[in-house]
């Protein structure tokens, strides 16, 4: 397949270029950094204009993950602008491209995340769930699907990805994690009470893959692993596989203080079931917490 990326050069765009190229697809990345495109993607071909592609045979895929990091630093008026902006500004740029095409790709898979439901406290949630207590971050993962799915009216089978935090050898979750975790200094965030959806970063790519090639699939699916964890099991799951303690919580008041807003990220969760993923047809290679955790632990 010919495929276009955004986002290709972050975690899991990179994952996914390797896994591709593997199986010989032709790959496209839009970049703000073009010329960086081909050593980080794995030979992939970057773009700094959609209009490159222009000329050149129709795509059969595109592949949406672009998007600033979310949780890097406080949700400020101009960190919130850049979000919307690299999220919901861009996919409409991208849609409003498609829709000049003469022959528009078959599928626009596009990202999102478990934060568009908002924190769900105890409440059971999967895909047929609606939002729940409404923020910054469950406003942004609507606007940003309610852009994707405009290239519906193109005729394009459109599934967006709710995903959750990836966990990953290197950069992600364990990326911040790790390092005070080894120094025995991690411990729960504010109670631990909250859920934390997760996923693994080889089922986060095998689900992308297996959403491209099933053309029934369309609509929203939860990208999380189906063992749920509150955080306190998390964390006490990390440090076990570290051999360390976990006796250093970070108090809710503290992170509320330090981040504001943002905190909703770290002290929310939700309780998400990845019920249209199973319905799906998806396997997962890693269902459960600390054997995927001892895998990635072993391949860092």
């Amino acid at each position: 397949m010919r495929i276009l990326l955004t986002g290709g050069t972050g975690l899991i765009g990179r994952a996914l270029c390797k896994h591709w190229q593997r199986q010989g697809h032709e790959l496209f990345v839009w970049s703000r950094r073009p010329d960086q495109v081909a050593a980080l993607c794995s030979g992939a071909r970057g773009v700094a204009q959609l209009q490159q592609l222009e000329g050149l045979p129709p795509l059969d895929a595109v592949v949406n993950l672009a998007g600033a990091p979310i949780a890097d630093r406080p949700w400020t008026k101009a960190r919130r602008e850049l979000l919307w902006r690299s999220r919901v500004d861009l996919t409409r740029t991208l849609v409003e491209w498609l829709g000049r095409q003469r022959v528009p790709p078959r599928v626009l898979l596009s990202g999102s995340a478990t934060g568009w439901y908002g924190d769900g406290g105890e409440q059971p949630l999967d895909e047929h769930s609606a939002a729940t207590r409404p923020d910054f971050g469950s406003q942004l993962c609507a606007a940003w699907e309610q852009e994707a799915d405009k290239a519906c009216q193109l005729g394009m089978r459109v599934a967006l990805l709710r995903t959750a935090p990836v966990l990953a050898p290197q950069g992600g979750v364990l990326g911040r994690l790790l390092p005070p975790f080894r120094l025995g200094l991690g411990g729960r965030l504010g109670s631990g009470a909250q859920w934390m959806p997760w996923i693994h970063i080889d089922d986060q790519v095998a689900l992308i893959d297996h959403l491209l090639q099933r053309d029934d699939c369309s609509g929203a699916f939860n990208a999380c692993a189906p063992h749920q964890v509150r955080n306190a099991e998390f964390t006490r799951t990390l440090a076990r596989a570290l051999h360390r303690p976990a006796v250093l919580p970070a108090p809710a008041w503290a992170l509320r203080l330090a981040l504001g807003e943002m905190s909703v990220l770290l002290l929310g969760g939700q309780r998400l079931s990845p019920r249209r993923t199973q319905d799906a047809g998806f396997a997962w290679r890693q269902p459960t917490l600390a054997p995927a955790l001892a895998q990635l632990l072993h391949s860092t």
